[in-house]
């Protein structure tokens, strides 16, 4: 692999290209496990220097020079300074909620341009994604100059409250006496709190962008609750990050992330070590042992245990040694770049820990029993489990974002298959980028190779429990799947949107209709298959045939245990589909009648 070019496979682009698509799936699934996607270094380089210089260096200058505080090179000075902490989550959302932290760049599907987030949601009559119809105020699926000026009042809210000196805390001053700095005016987060939720209602693409889920909460604390209690209340939010995420992990589907996400990693150099995290590289793909230990051991049990030791601990090298593991574990996820890159949000966890955990003890008052009541404790563990609880035993209701599925590779997810030449058809609908291989080869690749890079992140779907139930069904589906051009939904998400964090619900029917309203795509021209994360206590997963221009025309389940144990390729064929509803199986009886009647009159 080069600097500036990337690790492509070793494959003829003309004969590989007339393949049937699963043989397809088999080459490029093997060239994931020992080389991931092959991104040229360079852009590596540019999300570390993207980290590093913008990120880090950005937010540690704002919130230091704007609170009056050391420079950022006198870090003893000001890594523990409440006002800090409160102006680095604020630079954070702000990032995010303009689109140039998380799901950036060329691993998120944006290749040119790089930036999603504002070029879309600062456009009038690109596609707006309500999450319940039922609100007032919130109808259609287009963005209008209202939604525009609400997204602009949301920026400039958040800079207005990462820019102002800090204030005088009474109860900040009662806990710590010698802080001078203050904390962010209270007032100020005001606005920022109620933008949020707004433009959520009209656009649940802006409210998941900005991380809501996370980073609302803790603007919540910040505003309304004393210094102590906001400190406590801060450890409980990213105790249920942690543990709501860890939790997660526990069945079938994790053990199925790991290997791809280490073949990714451009830390990780050795092919052997890649091969290491699969049963019997080429032949058989499931994860190894290894694998599973890593998930189930290095992740999942790391992710339990050592957050809630950190939240009980009152010995202090208990405590040292569990924040230390947690800032490893945060830079771990940094070092292997996944899709949709979260690299920010990685580094503010790690931040979190120690300003947290060892800024904050909980032997110097900082614990759960210090809390100034026992209803506050009650109401805010509460509250900070509804969405987690509720969205994983009904996903179907909740993004997998409040649900803390981070990672899981429990995902709602969906694949895109297109009738030859149909694909170009997308450049119709309003928005600010074209399609990935348009990108692609406008950022210099030879069009055949953009296809087959286009076609490496299908075969990473294939790789997840989820792609091989996706792949069953299109084989069950359409006979004239090898002629069709297939898409990994996220990325075409992106496309459409300026967003997607690994999130099916954001590729819904919701977003298939506003897409057709453009386009008009001809019944057949694009059929896509789309499944539901699996809930507890389920044992199957729930996935629709959708055809953008006749609606669902199929619904039905698979076992998630028979998916995992089937290769990326689906060398057995199709796994077992028991079908629930189908449009042509349910419109026969009503054409029988129709028959039936017709007869009779005729009589």
């Amino acid at each position: 692999m080069g600097f500036t070019k990337p690790d492509l496979p070793q494959v003829d682009p003309d004969t590989f290209l007339r393949k049937p698509l699963m043989e397809r799936m088999r080459i490029l699934a093997a060239n994931w496990a020992e080389h991931g996607f092959g991104s040229p270094r360079m852009v590596h380089t540019i999300y570390i220097l993207k980290l590093l210089v913008l990120y880090a260096l950005g937010g540690i200058v704002v919130a230091t020079v704007t609170s009056d505080l050391p420079a950022f090179w006198h870090v003893s000075q000001w890594w523990d300074q409440p006002i800090v902490y409160q102006k680095f989550v604020l630079w954070t959302v702000l990032l995010e909620t303009i689109g140039v932290a998380g799901s950036w760049g060329p691993l998120a599907g944006k290749v040119k341009p790089m930036t999603g987030g504002i070029l879309f949601w600062a456009r009038p009559g690109t596609i707006r994604l309500r999450p319940w119809k039922w609100v007032p105020g919130t109808a259609g699926d287009r963005r209008t100059r209202f939604d525009v000026a609400l997204y602009a009042a949301l920026l400039i809210s958040l800079a207005a409250s990462l820019l102002a000196p800090g204030v005088h805390s009474d109860s900040l001053s009662a806990a710590e006496p010698e802080n001078t700095s203050g904390l962010v005016r209270p007032v100020l987060l005001i606005a920022p709190i109620v933008l949020l939720i707004i433009n959520g209602l009209r656009d649940k693409t802006v409210f998941l962008g900005a991380r809501g889920e996370q980073y609302l909460p803790a603007l919540f604390f910040f505003a309304v609750l004393p210094f102590v209690d906001m400190i406590i209340a801060l450890k409980l939010l990213i105790l249920v990050v942690w543990v709501g995420a860890g939790v997660s992990k526990l069945g079938k589907h994790f053990s199925q992330v790991v290997p791809p996400m280490v073949s990714n990693s451009p830390s990780v150099p050795f092919k052997w070590l890649k091969r290491a995290h699969y049963r019997d590289f080429p032949r058989d793909l499931r994860p190894s042992r290894i694998a599973d230990v890593m998930a189930h051991v290095g992740g999942t049990t790391v992710e339990v245990i050592t957050p809630l030791v950190l939240f009980f601990s009152t010995n202090i090298w208990l405590t040292v040694a569990a924040a230390t593991v947690m800032v490893i574990f945060h830079l771990f996820i940094v070092s292997t770049f996944p899709l949709a890159v979260p690299l920010e949000w990685n580094v503010l966890f790690a931040y979190a820990t120690v300003f947290l955990f060892l800024g904050f003890p909980n032997w110097d008052g900082y614990g759960l029993t210090d809390i100034s009541s026992p209803w506050l404790a009650a109401t805010l563990i509460a509250g900070l489990l509804f969405f987690p609880i509720l969205g994983n035993f009904r996903p179907d209701k909740v993004s997998f974002l409040p649900s803390m599925r981070q990672y899981a590779g429990n995902w709602a997810s969906a694949v895109w298959a297109f009738a030859p030449g149909a694909e170009s058809k997308l450049n119709r609908v309003t928005r600010s980028a074209k399609n990935q291989i348009d990108q692609f080869v406008e950022f210099g690749y030879e069009p055949q190779w953009a296809e087959i890079t286009m076609q490496q992140t299908i075969a990473w779907r294939t790789m997840h429990s989820q792609g091989r139930g996706l792949f069953s069904v299109l084989l069950k589906n359409l006979p004239d799947i090898d002629s069709r051009t297939v898409r990994e939904a996220e990325f075409i998400c992106n496309s459409l949107i300026g967003f997607n964090f690994g999130d099916g619900h954001l590729h819904n029917e919701d977003l298939i209709r506003a897409v057709q309203q453009e386009v008009g795509f001809e019944p057949g021209e694009l059929v896509i298959v789309w499944v539901e994360s699996q809930a507890w206590g389920s044992k199957v997963q729930h996935y629709k045939v959708i055809d953008a221009a006749l609606g669902v025309i199929e619904r039905g389940t698979w076992k998630v245990a028979e998916a995992v144990e089937e290769q990326p390729w689906l060398p057995n064929g199709p796994i077992p589909l028991e079908v629930t509803w189908s449009l042509a199986l349910s419109a026969r009886p009503a054409a029988r009648d129709e028959q039936e009647h017709g007869h009779g009159a005729l009589a």
